[in-house]
């Protein structure tokens, strides 16, 4: 047998492993090579080698994912699980239920990939530190965070900056938060239809929304809906919102239209050819 030839075909490709002998998927030096070259091969190695610390600590840097093929006892070696983790948040799934427990381990699962919050023990999720770094790495995972954190006004804030539709997985106390709204709507505007009706109602935060998604004026209250300035923010950033306004400013006449919007955006609700002859208005269909 040619060993030599086999480690350099399985350094080209690493999933040529699944094709060869059961002696060849035993024998280190070729599993090694192959593992180099694709982490996921491990899958392919015997059973003694997936129980092998060495070789699954260099399948698992080279793909974390490969932890899902290693034996149960290295499942449960925090060396080589946080190897894995770090490489591949996610690879957490695959993890002991002792090690999804283990706050370094999950820390390092979540700073790699904070979706890996999903995999964390039930006591981890209402741990703090390890929630506000699962949601700044990917701010939507406040969905995986206890209900407690999720009323935590500094977890759900840190959510927010990050991606401001995760005010959806916030507490019905802090989607009435202004400080938690605003910095929502300001990095996603459209996130104003999960904040209170309160404040779907307050001015200063549906500004902000606008001015961050000219189309979140369709969860403004039907009072803001119907205020000249914040339509018309609106409008100077997309024309076509004006189609969320109050049925009475839908209709703006060609005098308040020159004199409050700018010349581009006049132009380009001019090219819409959504208007009548001599009393112009202006409507959208």
């Amino acid at each position: 047998m040619d060993i030599k030839g086999v480690i350099e075909k399985v350094k080209r490709n690493g999933k040529l492993l699944k094709d060869m002998s059961e002696e060849l998927q035993n024998n280190k030096d070729v599993v090694l090579e192959a593992i180099k070259e694709n982490g996921y091969a491990l899958e392919y190695a015997s059973e003694e080698l997936k129980n092998d610390k060495d070789v699954v600590l260099e399948a698992v840097k080279n793909s974390g994912y490969a932890l899902k093929h290693v034996s149960e006892e290295l499942k449960n070696d925090k060396d080589v699980v946080i190897e894995a983790v770090k490489n591949t948040g996610k690879a957490l799934e695959y993890a002991s239920e002792e090690l999804k427990n283990d706050k370094d381990v999950v820390i390092e699962a979540v700073k790699e990939e904070g979706r890996a919050l999903k995999y964390a023990s039930k006591e981890l999720k209402n741990n703090k530190e390890v929630v506000i770094e699962a949601v700044k790495q990917y701010g939507m995972k406040l969905k995986y965070a206890s209900e407690e954190l999720k009323n935590d006004k500094d977890v759900v804030i840190e959510a927010v900056k990050k991606n401001g539709r995760a005010l959806i997985y916030a507490s019905e106390e802090l989607k009435n938060d202004k400080d938690v709204v605003i910095e929502s709507v300001k990095k996603s505007g459209d996130a104003l239809q999960y904040a209170s009706e309160e404040l779907q109602n307050n001015k200063e935060v549906v500004i902000e929304a606008v001015k961050n998604n000219s189309y979140a004026l369709e969860y403004a209250s039907d009072k803001l809906r119907n205020s000249r300035k914040i339509v018309i923010i609106a409008f100077k950033n997309d024309a076509e919102s004006i189609k969320f306004s109050s049925e009475r400013l839908k209709c703006l006449s060609f005098k308040e239209l020159t004199e409050l919007i700018d010349e581009e955006s006049y132009y380009f609700f001019l090219e819409k050819k959504c208007y009548k002859a001599f009393n112009i208005h202006f409507n959208f269909y």
